[in-house]
C-alpha cells in the first residue's frame, strides 16, 4: 500500500483527483478506476496530474487521467481546476499563467472569488468543426456536427436531450466510423442559452465538460444557431460556462468557475491487488 496525497477540485460539478507530482511515471494510472469509484474509493471524473515544465515558461503541465484509466487529450474543466490549483500555491493573487497540455500549451487569466474558488478563463486554441456525419444506430439515422476541440467530439441538436442520452450516448462515443471514440453532446436551443447535455469518453454522463462546451458553439455557429465572437451561456446540469468562438480567426475561450473542495490523503493498492 501506498501513500498518497491530494486535493479535491470541481468545475461545474465535473470533478476531479488533483495530484502534483515530480515525475509521470510516479504514479500508476491503473489504480486510477478504484481511486474514482465513488463507492470504495474517493470519487471523481478523473484524475489531473500536475507536473513540472522543462526548458518552457509555462508553469505547469496538466496530464488528464479518465475515470476508467483512459488518456484523454484535453479537459477544459479540469484545466480551470488546474490554473487555479497553481495559481493558488503561488500566493492565491489573480494571476495569468500558462498551462501545457497534450492539446498544447493553453493560456489561463485566474480571477479569486475567495479562498479556493475562482473564474477562470482559457484560450482554447483553435475548435474546428471538421463535418457532418450522418451514423445509423438500431435503425436510426442519428445526424451528428464533429468537431475538434482538442479532442474529438460528435454534437447532436435535439428537441430534448435528456431522451436519449443514455441509449445513444454510448453508442455513439463507441461507433466504429470513430477511430479514437468521441465525446458526445447534446444539444437544444433554449431562448439565448444552448442546454446541454454530456456523455463524455472514458467517464460517461457528467455534470459538465468544458471542450463540450466549445465544441457545441462552434457547431451552434456554424449552423447559425449562435452568433460567432461574443459569449455564448452553455446551460450544463452543473451551471453556466460561457464560450465565445471566432471561426474567421479559429480562436475559441471558454470562461467558468473551479473550487476548491478538500484535501485529503489515501492509501492505495497496487493494481493486481486483493
Amino acid at each position: 500500500m501506498r501513500r498518497l496525497v491530494f486535493e479535491k477540485y470541481e468545475g461545474l460539478g465535473n470533478d476531479f483527483i488533483v495530484l502534483d507530482l515530480e515525475r509521470r511515471d510516479a504514479f500508476d494510472a491503473r489504480t486510477v478506476p478504484s481511486l474514482c469509484d465513488r463507492r470504495f474509493g474517493i470519487g471523481a471524473d478523473g484524475v489531473l496530474l500536475v507536473l513540472p515544465t522543462f526548458g518552457t515558461p509555462a508553469a505547469a503541465r496538466m496530464v488528464v487521467v479518465n475515470a476508467d484509466g483512459s488518456i484523454p487529450e484535453m479537459c477544459g474543466n479540469g484545466l480551470r481546476c488546474v490554473a487555479l490549483h497553481v495559481a493558488a500555491a503561488r500566493g492565491g493573487a489573480d494571476r495569468e499563467l500558462v498551462i501545457e497540455t497534450d492539446s498544447g500549451p493553453r493560456a489561463c487569466a485566474v480571477s479569486f472569488r475567495g479562498p479556493g474558488s475562482a473564474t477562470v478563463r482559457i484560450e482554447m486554441g483553435p475548435v474546428r468543426l471538421l463535418e457532418a456525419r450522418r451514423i445509423v444506430i438500431d435503425g436510426e439515422a442519428v445526424d451528428l456536427s464533429v468537431v475538434d476541440a482538442g479532442n474529438p467530439h460528435a454534437v447532436a441538436f435535439r428537441a430534448d436531450p435528456s431522451a436519449d442520452i443514455d441509449e445513444l450516448g454510448p453508442e455513439i462515443a463507441r461507433h466504429p466510423s470513430f477511430s479514437r471514440g468521441t465525446n458526445v453532446e447534446f444539444v437544444a436551443q433554449r431562448g439565448s442559452e444552448l442546454e446541454v447535455l454530456v456523455w463524455e469518453r472514458g467517464v460517461g454522463r457528467t455534470l459538465a465538460c468544458g471542450t463540450g462546451a466549445c465544441a457545441v458553439v462552434a457547431a451552434a455557429c456554424a449552423k447559425g444557431l449562435a452568433p460567432a465572437r461574443v459569449p455564448v451561456s452553455v446551460r450544463l446540469p452543473g451551471g453556466l460556462l460561457s464560450v465565445t468562438h471566432d471561426p474567421a480567426e479559429g480562436r475559441t475561450e471558454l470562461e467558468g468557475p473551479a473550487r476548491h473542495v478538500f484535501h485529503g490523503e489515501a492509501t492505495t493498492l497496487a493494481p493486481d491487488s486483493p
